[in-house]
C-alpha cells in the first residue's frame, strides 16, 4: 500500500496535507526517513511514524450516534440532511455506513461503521438483534392492551409479526398520552408504528434506547456520536455471532 494512502486513510490529513509532512522529513518508515508518497509500506507490519508517534493501522471503525429527527438514514443524499453529514471532518469517512436504518421522525440509537461483516450479521435475522424502543402514544393505553404483543400480531396487510414485550411506562393524564417501552426481535418497515397502529392510537415520538446490547449513551444529545469502547464493540460482536 502506498505510504501516502496509508497515511490519508488513518486520517493523518488529506493527500495535500500528506504530501507535505513527507516533503518536510515528518514521516519514517522503519527508521527511514520517507522520501516519495509512492513507497510501498504494509499497514499491519511496518512502524510507521510521524515524528515521535507512531501511526497505527485501522481497519475499522465504530460509531455509536444518537441520531435527531429530521436527519435520514442513508450516506448521502440530494435534498436532506443524512447521519453522516453530522460527522466532523477528522472522524468522516466515505466508507463509513449506518447499519439498518431509523426512520427520518425517528430519534435514538445507531451504529455507524465501515465494517460490512458485523453490519450484515447484526441486521440478519438469524441472530435476532433486539431494539428497544420508547414511544410516545396518544391517548391511554393499558398493560391488558400491550399483553397481545407477546404473542406476535398479523397485521392488516397480512404481515406476520414475531412476539414482541411492551411494558407501560407512564400515562400523561394531562397531555393525555402513554409513554410505552417495547422491545422487538425484527425490523419490519414502521413496526412500532403500525403495532400500536392496530390499538386505534398512533405514535407521536419514538426514539430507540437500545440496538442489541448496545445502550444509548447518558448524556450523549441528539446529533452527537463518539467511538465505541472496546467492551461495547466486544458485546455487539457477541449478538452477531462473531468470537474472536
Amino acid at each position: 500500500m502506498r505510504i501516502d494512502k496509508f497515511l490519508h486513510a488513518m486520517r493523518i490529513g488529506t493527500r495535500t496535507q500528506v504530501r507535505r509532512l513527507i516533503k518536510d522529513g515528518h514521516i519514517s518508515a522503519n527508521g527511514e526517513r520517507v522520501l516519495s508518497g509512492k513507497q510501498q509500506v504494509n499497514p499491519v507490519n511496518d512502524a510507521v511514524f510521524l515524528d515521535d508517534e507512531q501511526v497505527r493501522y485501522q481497519q475499522y471503525f465504530y460509531y455509536v450516534m444518537n441520531k435527531p429527527v429530521g436527519a435520514i438514514t442513508a450516506t448521502t443524499d440530494a435534498t436532506d440532511k443524512t447521519v453522516l453529514d453530522l460527522f466532523n471532518k477528522t472522524d468522516y469517512r466515505d466508507d463509513l455506513f449506518p447499519v439498518g436504518r431509523l426512520d427520518k421522525d425517528t430519534e435514538g440509537i445507531l451504529l455507524i461503521t465501515n465494517d460490512g461483516g458485523l453490519s450484515h450479521a447484526l441486521v440478519s435475522p438469524a441472530h435476532h438483534v433486539t431494539k428497544v424502543y420508547e414511544a410516545e402514544v396518544t391517548g391511554e393505553i393499558t398493560a391488558d392492551q400491550v399483553a397481545g404483543f407477546n404473542d406476535g400480531l398479523t397485521l392488516k396487510d397480512g404481515t406476520e409479526l414475531q412476539p414482541a414485550q411492551a411494558e407501560i411506562v407512564a400515562f400523561h393524564e394531562i397531555e393525555n398520552f402513554t409513554t410505552i417501552r417495547m422491545m422487538i426481535h425484527e425490523g419490519k418497515y414502521h413496526q412500532v408504528k403500525r403495532m400500536i397502529g392496530t390499538l386505534g392510537e398512533r405514535v407521536v415520538q419514538l426514539k430507540r434506547i437500545k440496538f442489541g446490547s448496545l445502550t444509548l449513551p447518558v448524556g450523549l444529545l441528539a446529533g452527537n456520536y463518539r467511538a465505541l469502547t472496546d467492551d461495547e464493540l466486544v458485546a455487539l460482536k457477541a449478538d452477531a455471532g462473531q468470537t474472536e
